[in-house]
């Protein structure tokens, strides 16, 4: 499957569709594998090392949802930099455990990931609900963690409640492409819809702030313009909370800005990791 064309920010087509939709088969240079992580099979999905020493790009995709809707993202950076995007316990093809897992224990089980692959420092994008485990990983594996981007990261104090999220989540599906609601279903009924419903008010229960000010890698903060899950003022907190911080707005995008804008997102990463690169 040749790799589809970028689209505008904002935008999700067909293309994109199958490609998200493709695993376990390869495709645009897209291949999956399995490995015991903390006994569980955990998927991932990959690309191939370009091999210009740049540093490994792991994406951790958010709530209910899985490695598909991040594959544009992952294809998006292949060019300049090895990509993983896994599938998080219980959720995509990775073994479903009996309980679902907080954000402690998915940040712990990503840690072993890590150490499972044996991968140097990376740069962890995390968004939504994947943006709070990424921010425990970086606040308690730091020797793990080379950069880090939070994408829409959940939750905003102003709305830490099951109904508050799912409230805005629903104005969020009005602004979005309705070509990515075929991953939505696949990935609720891949997780069932109790664990989306447990890790949920794991979520809303998660004082993300508390990992955010003990980040010690450069950070990147990203919102889609229309996102109204992350408003500009929990935007601007999280910003303001990481210690070393940049941010970008993207135009026409809403919360999936990953999924719909990868071509702008995959460029402010390669901008984030530049000094790092130079200092090799």
């Amino acid at each position: 499957m040749r790799r589809p064309r970028p689209t505008a920010a904002g935008r999700f087509g067909l293309a994109e569709l199958r490609l998200a939709l493709a695993a376990p088969r390869p495709a645009a240079g897209l291949t999956s594998e399995w490995r015991l992580v903390a006994g569980l099979r955990t998927h991932t999905r990959r690309t191939a090392d370009p091999g210009a020493g740049a540093p490994p790009v792991v994406l951790v995709h958010g709530l209910a949802v899985s490695h598909r809707y991040l594959t544009p993202l992952a294809v998006a950076l292949a060019d300049t930099h090895p990509v993983y995007v896994p599938d998080l316990p219980g959720f995509g093809l990775t073994e479903r455990p009996d309980t679902a897992y907080d954000v402690g224990r998915h940040a712990a089980h990503l840690a072993a990931w890590l150490s499972a692959y044996r991968l140097p420092p990376a740069c962890l994008v995390g968004h939504s609900f994947g943006a709070e485990v990424v921010a425990a990983v970086a606040a308690r594996y730091p020797d793990a963690v080379r950069a880090v981007v939070l994408a829409g990261p959940t939750s905003d104090p102003a709305a830490r409640t099951r109904r508050a999220q799912f409230g805005r989540w629903l104005v969020d599906t009005v602004v979005e492409a309705p070509a990515q609601a075929p991953i939505l279903l696949r990935d609720v009924w891949d997780a069932r819809p109790w664990r989306v419903y447990a890790t949920l008010t794991h979520s809303v229960r998660n004082t993300i702030e508390a990992d955010l000010v003990r980040v010690a890698a450069p950070a990147l903060v990203v919102t889609g313009a229309r996102d109204t899950i992350v408003p500009t003022g929990w935007r601007t907190q999280v910003a303001r909370l990481v210690p070393d911080a940049r941010s970008l707005v993207v135009p026409r995008a809403a919360h999936n800005v990953l999924t719909t804008a990868p071509g702008p997102v995959a460029d402010a990463i390669r901008r984030l990791l530049a000094p790092t690169l130079t200092n090799r």
